[in-house]
């Protein structure tokens, strides 16, 4: 056994220190490092928990974009049946077009030539081919093709957007153009010019007007004879006649004067058809002529007890007109008769004349039956008599006032009425006054 000296003991004192450093760093350590493995863990299992939430987020988003995949596949697949929808609508509208039995001419908003259709061809004789080559073109440039000429200066001349116009291009070759705006949801796209064959009902039309014209002339010499022949026998020219005689002959000679009457509206009508209403213009006093044919109604209204006032604003002023004065004097006559003819016994017809905005105004106004609301819109038109007017006076023709409204609207004037039914009616018509005096000169218009 060794023998322990002074000198080892700190020796071993200074070891065991050591020593116990040493395990004291181990222990340290030790604990360092089961501290790193509990934060090493912890790291893992959060790693771990994000890389579990990562994954989980990109399968929702693989999830999300498989379905935006099926829905943009479904949308394509719908968008390719909207397109093919939408190229069948366009291919049946294209047909209806091409087989449309009107010639149609579509142009876009700025007026350039989009479509034209092969009846529009047939129509206006475009040569083959020529239809596509003025497609893009504006509408003033279409008088390339000299058949569509006519057709650009009737455009050229009417500034409305929507309008109607008969079009003769030749006996054989009669068309109603119309033209209209076609809008959308942002304003105009373009405008839509239609024309229809009209050729046959002209014919047809003219036809008819020259058969009335020429059964009129021919039924006015035997009637105008029968008249006379009365007039010679109630006259007493023939021998005398006794008192039931008479009332047979003067019955005869009324329904007479309503042959003539309505002979002379034919012609009159056909005259206007044929557009040679108009014949021999003269500067007259408007005013005088309104009451000198006032005065002549006066003595018939008497007899239904009717009382004819008349009245003159023009003061000391001319109500000077060139006009056709006895087609002026139909019209005023044709408004003081309908006056006299459905204004009850006790009732008031006033005649008056003056002048308004440059215009000579003759107005005739009356407190009869007056119009039906519900009529206004055909009171101008042939043939047509109001219900309650057929109701009062069985007779008429329904021709006069679609006379007098052409008389009126052949010299530049205008003609209207109003009126409240059961209180009467008042009806007004303007000739303009000459712009510069020529006299009373005659002036012949065929």
């Amino acid at each position: 056994m060794s023998k322990i000296t002074n000198e080892s003991a700190p020796v071993a004192v200074e070891n065991a220190r050591n020593f116990a450093d040493q395990t004291k760093e181990v222990e340290i350590l030790e604990a360092d490092l089961a501290a790193a493995d509990d934060k090493s863990r912890e790291i893992a299992e959060s790693f771990e928990k994000q890389i579990k939430e990562q994954a989980r987020e990109l399968r929702a988003k693989i999830k999300e974009s498989e379905d935006s995949r099926v829905a943009l596949m479904n949308m394509l697949e719908d968008m390719e049946d909207l397109r093919r929808r939408a190229e069948e609508e366009k291919e049946k509208t294209l047909a209806i077009i091409a087989n449309f039995s009107d010639g149609l001419m579509f142009f876009d908003a700025e007026e350039n030539l989009e479509l034209v259709n092969s009846r529009m061809e047939v129509y206006f004789e475009i040569p083959k081919g020529a239809g596509s080559k003025i497609v893009g073109k504006k509408i003033a440039d279409l008088g390339v093709v000299p058949a569509l000429k006519p057709l650009v200066e009737l455009l050229a001349k009417e500034s409305k957007p929507v309008f109607r116009k008969e079009l003769f291009m030749s006996e054989k070759a009669v068309f109603e153009v119309s033209l209209s705006d076609i809008s959308g949801f942002h304003g105009k796209i373009g405008s839509l010019l239609i024309a229809h064959d009209i050729t046959r009902e002209k014919s047809v039309e003219r036809m008819k007007t020259e058969f009335v014209s020429i059964a009129a002339h021919q039924l006015r010499t035997p009637i105008s004879a029968i008249k006379w022949t009365l007039r010679m026998i109630l006259d007493g020219d023939l021998g005398p006649i006794n008192s039931e005689q008479r009332d047979f002959l003067e019955k005869t000679y009324k329904s007479n004067e309503r042959m003539i009457v309505l002979i002379n509206d034919l012609l009159n009508v056909t005259r206007i058809e044929e557009g040679r209403l108009i014949f021999d213009l003269a500067l007259v006093d408007m005013g005088k002529i309104a009451q000198s044919l006032a005065v002549s109604y006066i003595d018939i209204a008497k007899q239904k007890n009717i009382n004819i006032e008349i009245e003159d604003s023009r003061g000391a002023a001319l109500l000077e007109a060139r006009v056709d004065v006895e087609k002026i004097k139909l019209v005023i006559s044709n408004l003081i008769e309908n006056a006299i003819k459905y204004t009850p016994a006790g009732g008031k017809i006033i005649v008056a004349a003056g002048e308004i905005g440059g215009n000579v105004e003759v107005a005739v106004r009356d407190t009869g039956m007056g119009i039906p609301a519900s009529q206004y819109e055909r009171i101008f038109t042939k043939y047509f008599r109001g219900a309650n007017a057929v109701k009062m006076e069985t007779e008429g023709t329904g021709l006069g006032l679609f006379i007098a409204k052409n008389i009126v609207e052949s010299h530049g004037g205008k003609i209207w009425f109003e009126s409240v039914e059961g209180r009467g009616a008042t009806f007004f018509f303007t000739i303009p006054k000459p712009s510069s005096p020529a006299g009373g000169e005659k002036t012949n218009v065929a």
